[in-house]
């Protein structure tokens, strides 16, 4: 079963940590990404496993691959239980970062290794001038990269839930696909970044197995119960994807 990730994006880590917080029981993985990293380091990573969550943290690693060895081992002596990597760095790269994550994992004497994905194409990107897309459909290069993914030994993907089903068409129903761009129908929400968005219950019909939502949830408001009470909506539609997908 698909399984929810709240994006922390906050600058703080007494911030993140009060939402996750606030959410224990009603979501399993916090989402640690550039903004609350940067301003506070593995810490804020330890902080969130002592309170019992998993963590995905959302780095998207692009660089030379020593840079990236680097990187990815120490990601995983954080603690994180899921990171990523940028598969526009090449075959090389994706398989010099998957090394240094079961090294990693071995010094650190884990059970379970985490779980290290590829971003494809960010769901912000659509316009057919920018460089990853070459001017072609985002469909077309989220499957050329996710195919690359797979060949390099990786667990799965970061794509649009549009994009889910075709990647687990053409990559198997174990290559795991990790979704952003997860929105609830609602007139009055404000507008973002995000561009190739899905509802819960869509991405779940697609196949995807980690859904990530954040202003959805972070940003809901008390009168309809806050963020708590917005999670568990989310996983009330993801258990029943047939129902408005």
């Amino acid at each position: 079963m698909a399984e929810l990730v709240v994006a922390l994006d906050f600058q703080t880590a007494p911030e993140a940590l009060d939402m996750a917080r606030s959410l224990a029981g009603a979501a399993p993985w916090m989402k640690v990404g550039l903004e609350l990293f940067v301003a506070e380091g593995p810490a804020v990573v330890r902080g969130l496993k002592a309170l019992g969550f998993r963590v995905f943290l959302d780095l998207k690693f692009l660089d030379i691959p020593n840079t990236v060895r680097g990187a990815v081992r120490s990601a995983v002596k954080s603690g994180a239980d899921m990171l990523n990597i940028h598969a526009a760095g090449g075959a090389d790269m994706a398989r010099v970062a998957l090394a240094a994550r079961d090294a990693a994992a071995s010094e650190c004497g884990l059970a379970v290794r985490p779980l290290l994905l590829a971003v494809t194409v960010l769901t912000s990107m659509q316009d057919p001038d920018n460089p990853i897309l070459r001017g072609r459909p985002p469909l077309d290069v989220v499957l050329e990269l996710a195919r690359q993914t797979r060949a390099a030994g990786l667990d799965g993907v970061v794509c649009s839930a549009r994009e889910a089903a075709a990647v687990k068409a053409a990559c198997g129903r174990d290559f795991l696909c990790l979704t952003p761009g997860i929105r609830i129908p609602d007139p009055g929400a404000p507008a973002d970044d995000q561009r190739r968005v899905t509802t819960p219950e869509a991405a779940v019909a697609a196949g995807a197995d980690f859904l990530v939502v954040g202003r959805p949830i972070t940003r809901a408001s008390l009168d309809r119960g806050g963020p708590a009470a917005a999670a568990r909506e989310i996983l009330r539609r993801m258990a029943a994807p047939s129902a408005g997908a």
